[in-house]
């Protein structure tokens, strides 16, 4: 039986262990929960039993807590704040650990845009720069993308749109860090609306005030057929692993497939992750036919989660679809089941039905699309559910499969939210690998190709440098870019090091994370 449960809410207080559940985490309802004892010092205010709840969850889920102090030792409550938790917890040493940079608190964000909702202005900037040198400024600010059906998408900005003025500010350079954080806080910030003036591709200028809004985010940004001399190549850009995309995933593919494409271009560069389901489906969309009952990978859980030694998880309600308590009584408290009944151990029951396996996800191919060879367009930015996509594919189809870009970000981690009185807590919980065990890519996934991002073109523009590179290696069979119109953006383009640089100002925010939402109750 698989059910996916919404996040929820737990908290330490006292003896009993408060639990509630909420979608969108503003205003938590409570359920009845068990009377339990927490082990600690069951008084204290609520920032104190706060800290206490992310210590001990992490102690007994981290993925890398073979060395974690006792609570006595470690001493929780000392700390200035949630935050100061949580980075104490981040430099522990542990087995194998690399540097941690996948643990965060969040307020709720995350759940809404893994469920395809978003509040922002629905788009993102960044600096175009053609000399690869950080010792010379630049002040080409562009439009990085818009998201479909977003504010910015109905007021008409393109990707590629020059931006000369936000907020009445005509200065703002990479060379200083006062401007990149004007410009971080005017367009990622919370005020309600920003002004911005752009210049187009056909040097025209528009004013534009964007309101920012809840709306439904579809994170298939663009999809269409690209002629080549001898083929047609499909051509998608995928921003998110989103729970409410796999349909129009489905679609999309099938109608590439339907309309000749022999391979196919996957444009993640912009993809920071989100659901494993989501990632199982765009997998067995793509994967050949010839390898449906293979096992795809594996899961790997934190050990003391395998030995059923987590026994903190016993206060995580596991709820059904519906939001409510799930009955269990084979389960660890008799009555309805929580986390701790879920079976983390790795069991390949059967070649043709998933259901019946733990841990383990099988190949089962999705549609009739055939793919001769797959390009991955990928950056910095792309990380876990992306890289678990390219992974997966590699385990069976290494030679048709190449990256063209930047070393991705290098997270083959995953976690689920762990509610915490108004926060969710999100820590390395599982660690994936494909058929040929191979993961580890901790330090990011490196290309076949390598060449800086162009923001001066929209998406599905032939001349756009990644693009170019994928479809000149689609015809020609290596990478080279003899047969490029010269209207294409300069190669150099934007240093490695520049970009990591203004990545960690501008999508400081982005989620990048692997929510494994197909979570399996152990068998009665």
């Amino acid at each position: 039986m698989i059910i996916k449960a919404p996040f929820q809410k737990l908290f330490l207080l006292g003896f009993a262990l408060l639990t509630g559940v909420s979608a969108c985490r503003k205003d938590p309802k409570p359920v009845p929960a068990p009377v339990v004892t927490p082990p600690v010092v069951n008084t204290g205010t609520r920032a104190e039993l706060t800290k206490d709840s992310i210590f001990l969850y992490a102690k007994e889920t981290y993925y890398w807590n073979d060395q974690f102090p006792a609570y006595d030792a470690f001493k929780p409550r000392t700390y200035a704040s949630n935050q100061a938790v949580l980075d104490a917890i981040i430099k522990l040493p542990g087995t194998g650990k690399p540097v941690d940079k996948y643990s965060f608190l969040d307020d709720g964000s995350v759940s809404d845009e893994l469920g395809g909702v978003s509040g922002d202005y629905g788009f993102s900037v960044f600096f175009n720069d053609t000399d690869g040198d950080r010792s010379t400024a630049t002040n080409d600010l562009r439009i990085k993308y818009v998201s479909p059906g977003s504010p910015a998408a109905a007021a008409g900005l393109k990707r590629g749109y020059r931006i000369t003025k936000i907020n009445n500010r005509t200065n703002f350079s990479t060379a200083s860090d006062a401007d990149l954080a004007f410009v971080s806080n005017a367009v990622f910030g919370s005020a309600s609306t920003v002004s911005i003036t752009v210049v187009r591709p056909d040097n025209s200028t528009q004013d534009f005030t964007i309101t920012r809004t809840t709306y439904s985010n579809n994170p298939i940004f663009a999809s269409k057929i690209i002629n080549t001399a001898t083929k047609k190549v499909g051509y998608i850009v995928y921003n998110s692993f989103t729970t409410n995309s796999p349909a129009k995933l489905r679609e999309e593919i099938g109608k590439l497939a339907s309309e000749g494409a022999t391979e196919l271009i996957v444009d993640l560069r912009y993809n920071g992750g989100g659901s494993v389901s989501t990632a199982d489906v765009f997998t067995n969309l793509l994967a050949p036919a010839s390898v449906t009952g293979q096992v795809m990978y594996k899961t790997y859980w934190t050990k003391t989660m395998q030995d059923g030694k987590a026994n903190i998880l016993s206060n995580k309600p596991y709820l059904d679809e519906n939001g409510k308590l799930l009955p269990f009584t084979g389960g660890v408290n008799g009555v309805y089941a929580t986390y701790a009944d879920i079976n983390y151990k790795i069991q390949l029951n059967s070649n043709t039905d998933p259901t019946k396996n733990f841990n383990v996800e099988i190949f089962i191919k999705d549609g009739s699309a055939q793919f001769n060879n797959i390009y991955f367009l990928v950056l910095g930015g792309t990380a876990s559910a992306s890289e678990l996509l390219i992974n997966n594919l590699k385990g069976v189809m290494a030679n048709n499969v190449k990256l063209i870009g930047q070393k991705t970000y290098g997270k083959p981690v995953g976690f689920f939210a762990i509610g915490i009185d108004k926060l969710d807590l999100y820590i390395p919980q599982f660690e994936t690998k494909n058929q040929k065990d191979q993961g580890g890519y901790y330090d990011g996934m490196e290309v076949d190709y390598s060449i800086s991002d162009d923001v001066t073109k929209d998406f599905g523009d032939p001349t756009e440098k990644l693009l170019a590179a994928a479809l000149n290696h689609s015809e020609l069979g290596k990478f080279s870019f003899g047969n490029v119109p010269n209207t294409i953006s300069s190669l150099r383009g934007m240093s490695v090091e520049e970009t990591k640089h203004l990545n960690e100002i501008f999508d400081k925010n982005k989620f990048k994370g692997m929510i494994d939402d197909k979570l399996k109750l152990k068998t009665k």
